[in-house]
């Protein structure tokens, strides 16, 4: 096969569907019962004893590589390298032959909801900071898309060109990434410092933004860090927002306290240890995930937090 060796063939082939989406995509699972899963996206597609069925379309498969075939539509060749990428073996990404990009499609911003309120209202709600929020919408960072009224998080090059977007539903649990995204501009707040040494990382926007909220309630200045979403697991934004951004050298891990969390901050660290001229620059990097007992994501502790904030003291309520 022109583009991938048998060795990345077989290495992409021991994915099996749910540790593939648990590792890279845990926002597209929901348990259904017991070990069987049920992906956001396609409401119809189970996960179970090792296999995956895509009930309304009659297809199915074991490993995510029939998955990414046959479901996403990728080419055989970046689905290979897409998943020996995932499992460290391939920091560095091939381009894409013009044959295989005119196979995806465009990415383009959904169209912007001029009264952003449900936007507003639904992060608010989440608990995050008013001048927090405030801040995105003035960096064209974050909006309310016109239909559904869904939050939209932006991601960004170096050149400012919009390269990424994922959605969180105001409603429900909706939650994906917009067609034709590129996974390696990830959506990031930055420092008040455009050369702040300082960068908290995150699963998800909205845990991203838990992080700057709660350093916010503890008195500390949110503004010295940039703060980055992954978009999941995988170190891949990460290792380009490093590269885009050279003077970062501490970064704070705040991913789940979860397995995928905690497997994911092992895979960031080996990813910058296997990348010479990263392992040299950054100087500091720590495990920052919720502590135990406090939730599972940043976006949980703050909840919770907040709860406790607006319950009055007993003598208070005397």
């Amino acid at each position: 096969m022109p583009g991938v060796t048998k060795e990345q063939i077989g290495r992409a082939k021991e994915w099996d569907l749910l540790s593939y989406l648990q590792a890279y995509e845990p926002q597209e699972l929901r348990r259904c019962s017991g070990s069987e899963y049920r992906t956001v996206t396609h409401d119809s597609l189970k996960i179970s004893n090792g296999k995956w069925h895509w009930h309304s379309r009659g297809i199915g498969g074991r490993t995510a590589l029939d998955y990414l075939l046959k479901v996403r539509g990728m080419g055989f060749v970046p689905a290979v390298e897409l998943l020996c990428g995932e499992r460290g073996a391939a920091v560095w990404e091939r381009p894409k032959p013009e044959s295989e990009e005119r196979q995806q499609k465009p990415f383009s911003l959904p169209e912007e909801n001029r009264c952003g309120r449900a936007m507003v209202s639904y992060l608010q709600n989440r608990g995050i900071d008013a001048d927090i929020i405030s801040q995105c919408i003035g960096k064209r960072i974050l909006y309310e898309s016109r239909r559904y009224q869904n939050c939209v998080f932006v991601g960004h090059d170096p050149a400012g060109n919009a390269r990424y977007a994922c959605l969180r539903g105001t409603h429900g649990d909706f939650k994906m990434d917009v067609d034709g995204s590129d996974k390696r501009y990830g959506f990031f707040l930055p420092a008040s410092d455009k050369e702040s040494t300082f960068l908290a990382v995150a699963e998800s926007p909205i845990d991203a933004l838990s992080v700057a909220t709660l350093l916010q309630l503890q008195g500390e200045d949110s503004g010295k860090n940039h703060y980055l979403s992954l978009g999941g697991t995988a170190p891949r934004a990460l290792l380009q927002f490093l590269r885009d951004h050279e003077a970062v050298t501490c970064i704070s891990l705040c991913l789940d306290n979860d397995r995928a969390g905690l497997l994911g901050m092992e895979k960031i660290r080996e990813a910058i240890r296997k990348d010479i001229s990263l392992s040299r620059r950054i100087q500091v990097i720590v495990d920052n995930p919720p502590p135990a007992g406090c939730g599972k994501d940043y976006n949980e502790l703050l909840c919770r937090r907040t709860v406790l904030r607006s319950v009055p003291r007993r003598e208070e309520r005397a």
